[in-house]
C-alpha cells in the first residue's frame, strides 16, 4: 500500500473519541453531565474567567516578597585580614588594586574596609573606600594614609 494523504492514520491508541456529555443517562454522563450539583460552574455561561485564563494558578505559585528591597547597591566588604594576606607594606589601597588582588568583584561598586582580623602592614594608603571607625584607628596607629 502507498503512503499518500487518503492512507494516513493516527497510531493506534493516539486518537480518542470526544467525551460526549449530555447525551442522556446511558451515555455515563448524563444526568448533571458531569457538572456536579448546583453552584455557578453547573449552569450555562458560569465559569470563573481567571481561573479560565490560569491566572488563578500564576498568582498562586508566584511567591509573595514581603517587605521593601531597596535598589541602591549595597558596600561590597573587605576585611583587614583579607588585606594583610594580599598586600604588602607601604601598598595603595583603592577599588581598582582590590578588584586586581580579587577581593571585590567589581570596581565600580563602593567598598567597605571592616576590622575583622587587624591590621599588621605598616605605611598603607586608602583612597576610593569607605572605612570603619576602628579601620581608621588601626590605620593611623600603623602609620597610614586615608585621603
Amino acid at each position: 500500500m502507498s503512503l499518500s494523504l487518503h492512507t494516513i492514520k493516527p497510531a493506534r491508541g493516539s486518537a480518542r473519541n470526544k467525551k460526549r456529555i449530555g447525551r442522556g443517562n446511558a451515555s455515563g454522563h448524563g444526568s448533571y453531565s458531569t457538572r456536579g450539583q448546583k453552584g455557578q460552574r453547573s449552569r450555562s455561561g458560569g465559569r470563573n474567567k481567571l481561573k479560565r485564563l490560569g491566572f488563578k494558578q500564576i498568582l498562586a505559585s508566584t511567591p509573595k516578597n514581603r517587605g521593601f528591597k531597596s535598589a541602591k547597591s549595597k558596600n561590597q566588604v573587605v576585611n583587614l585580614k583579607a588585606l594583610n594576606d594580599n598586600f604588602s607594606a607601604g601598598a595603595k589601597i583603592n577599588p581598582a588594586s582590590l578588584f586586581k588582588a580579587g577581593l571585590v568583584s567589581t570596581v565600580q561598586e563602593k567598598v567597605k574596609i571592616l576590622g575583622q582580623g587587624g591590621l599588621t602592614l605598616k605605611n598603607l594608603e586608602f583612597s576610593g573606600v569607605k572605612l570603619s571607625e576602628s579601620v581608621k584607628a588601626q590605620i593611623e596607629k600603623m602609620g597610614g594614609k586615608v585621603i
